[in-house]
């Protein structure tokens, strides 16, 4: 069966370089990222686990647990872990399962015939602590994912489920966002002490609400 966006996100127990993780217990109270790699020792994958590892920082303060897959073992895991130290002046900082099994690749529907035929494409999923699936990418294997990217999907993910907000095209964290149409302007005028702008009854402005 597919995952759609709303579904709960499927449970394993899978081991990894950070040893057996179950994981809706290892995502715990915490938003989660999920994304998988073709196979080790692959150029675009290194550079992409190097550039995770050097924004676990930015993961960390938003509530946000990183965990990787590919569909090798531990010990090769290992040993790629050392290239990606070496190449990208990172190391591997979050758990990456070893998906030997392929478990955790076919109950996410990370195996994509069309495109590859015996490895995972490179997917990711965005968790929320509910375990409810709020996102999902996939990109072809010779195209680097934009992790800056991923951090402002979190960031407006995580702004929209706590406050009566959307996000507009290009939104960045701290920019205006746009005042739910479910909300009347009696509401709003409460809500939104900081003031909204008009542009159309349905479509009206305010400065972010948690700046």
């Amino acid at each position: 069966m597919a995952i759609r966006l709303g579904d709960t996100a499927p449970d394993f127990t899978q081991d990894s370089t950070e040893g057996k993780i179950s994981f809706h217990d290892w995502i715990g109270d915490s938003w989660a990222v999920l994304f998988s790699h073709p196979a080790d020792f692959t150029p675009v994958c290194t550079t992409e686990l190097g550039q995770v590892a050097h924004l676990k920082p930015e993961f960390d303060k938003r509530n946000v647990k990183v965990i990787a897959l590919s569909v090798d073992s531990v010990e090769s895991h290992n040993s790629w872990a050392k290239d990606i130290e070496e190449t990208q002046g990172a190391a591997l900082n979050f758990p990456l399962l070893a998906d030997a099994d392929r478990k955790v690749a076919e109950l996410y529907d990370m195996i994509h015939p069309n495109a590859e035929a015996t490895v995972t494409v490179r997917s990711v999923f965005i968790i929320d602590p509910n375990k409810k699936v709020r996102l999902m990418l996939t990109y072809p294997a010779p195209t680097g994912r934009d992790f800056g990217e991923i951090l402002r999907v979190i960031d407006a993910l995580q702004l929209t489920e706590y406050e009566k907000v959307a996000t507009p095209a290009n939104w960045k964290d701290g920019d205006d966002v746009v005042i739910l149409p479910s909300i009347s302007n009696e509401e709003a005028d409460k809500l939104f002490p900081k003031g909204y702008k008009e542009l159309k009854p349905y479509l009206r402005m305010t400065p972010q609400p948690n700046k």
